[in-house]
């Protein structure tokens, strides 16, 4: 028989001194000598008499430093020694799945480049946790922050597409892709116009793959897959330019939902539209003043050419919009007017629909995957508006950046039933508890709920 697992116990502040007081005289006298206050965070091991290892004691904290943050068990894996543990303090079912998922996030590593050693504290599966759904949870996460944080050289618009086949491949899904010159033949004429300066075997492209029963619910996801943003003619300074291996984090967001979706065999007629391209300097880049007709007829002035997800983005959700899909689904690394307001932690949330706006935020609250919803505010609506063409891709002065760029996308969104569209930001900047510093999964987890509580 295996060795049972090693206990977690979670000691709140408040409960410190009383759970101190319960343990054999010589582990009190430890945990004094620790000075193992309750601490939220605080790991403290506590020795066996045969020198092993007999339980965890875990720094639970209160309600209120709970709340400041999420995944705290993310702390112990790197805390403790390899060996399985089980959490002894009994949590809510909702609770006990982000925490472990927290454990399972502490242990991603990204080594495509040098080794990384993984942590080897497993925690078991908590009561009233599905295995299977924090296995799904946990896989869509590591394939979107493994695409985020591999460089732009070996995920580029065709690597992009690979991503996306080999996820097809896995679930029995489908894919076909538009590449090249052929998409002026679909009318796809912004998806062109952004990557058509990037160099050989990098071509812009739209990939397409369909997942599940055609009767089912039709749930569409479009994700940015701007493998890198140099800005185009209107260039980014090196310092913004740094971080732009991770503008196809909506794509990668997308894809990981994707994997979700078809992991938990969700019985919906699944689609995924990734529009990939390189916006790149040369010859044949797009300029400002350049007027565009986009797939859905509306002609679009180029005001700034660093503003080129949304217009990749427009032709990929007017496609996804012929089908009439109950959900439209919109995941992009779009704008630095978002971060301004919100910070990298807290997406903005678009939608008209109340109904599906109720639904993510209590995702958001039961997956540890915050959000935040803000408007489609109609009276801006003349911004985007310009003297020659339907649309204009950038407003001018810089005001409103995150609502005028939703009010852009919304104008291609037509025939779904409901849209939402989250502005993330794809990216942890510092390393924090479940959340390595690299590439993040934003907003999937809370879009998952939604589709699985309003739409099936």
């Amino acid at each position: 028989m295996p060795p049972a697992p090693t206990p977690i116990q979670l000691v709140e502040t408040a409960g410190a001194e009383a759970a101190l007081a319960a343990l054999p005289a010589a582990q009190a006298a430890w945990a004094k000598l620790q000075d193992f206050s309750g601490r939220l965070g605080q790991v403290l091991q506590l020795p066996a008499a045969d020198g092993g290892l007999d339980r965890v004691l875990f720094g639970w904290g209160d309600a209120a430093a709970r709340r400041r943050g999420r995944f705290h068990l993310g702390r112990a894996p790197a805390a403790l020694p390899a060996g399985r543990y089980a959490l002894e303090t009994p949590l809510p079912p909702s609770e006990a799945l982000t925490e472990a998922l927290g454990w399972e996030l502490a242990r991603y590593r990204f080594d495509l480049y040098k080794p990384a050693p993984v942590p080897g504290a497993m925690l078991d599966t908590p009561e009233g946790v599905d295995p299977a759904r924090l296995a799904a949870l946990v896989e869509g996460a590591a394939l979107a922050r493994d695409l985020v944080n591999t460089p732009a050289e070996e995920m580029g618009p065709a690597q992009i597409e690979a991503a996306i086949r080999a996820l097809a491949g896995r679930h029995g899904a489908k894919v076909s892709s538009i590449v090249g010159d052929a998409l002026l033949e679909q009318d796809l004429n912004l998806i062109h116009a952004v990557g058509r300066a990037a160099g050989p075997g990098r071509e812009p492209r739209l990939v397409d793959l369909r997942w599940g029963d055609p009767a089912a619910p039709k749930i569409t996801l479009v994700g940015k897959g701007v493998a890198f943003d140099t800005g185009g003619l209107g260039i980014k300074p090196s310092g913004s330019m740094a971080l732009m291996k991770k503008d196809m984090g909506g794509a990668a967001n997308a894809i990981g939902l994707a994997a979700m979706i078809m992991a938990l065999e969700l019985p919906v007629r699944l689609r995924l539209l990734v529009p990939a391209v390189e916006n790149s300097i040369s010859g044949p880049s797009f300029r400002p003043g350049d007027v565009f007709r986009s797939r859905a007829g509306l002609t679009v002035e180029v005001n700034h050419t660093d503003a080129e997800g949304r217009l990749v983005l427009a032709d990929a959700l007017a496609v996804g919009q012929e089908e009439a899909p109950k959900l439209m689904a919109c995941l992009a690394t779009l704008t630095g007017a978002a971060r301004v307001a919100l910070g990298p932690d807290l997406p903005p949330v678009f939608t008209d629909d109340d109904g599906l706006a109720g639904a993510l935020a209590e995702g958001a609250a039961a997956l540890a995957d915050p959000l935040w919803r803000m408007p489609f505010w109609d009276p801006y609506e003349e911004m985007i508006e310009p003297a020659i063409a339907d649309l204009d891709n950038a407003p001018g002065g810089g005001m409103a950046g995150a609502i005028t760029a939703a009010l852009f996308l919304r104008r291609f969104a037509g025939d779904a039933e409901s849209f939402v569209h989250v502005d993330i930001y794809g990216w942890t900047p510092s390393a924090k508890p479940g959340r390595p510093k690299g590439g993040e999964m934003q907003a999937a987890r809370a879009l998952l709920h939604a589709i699985e509580t309003r739409f099936l």
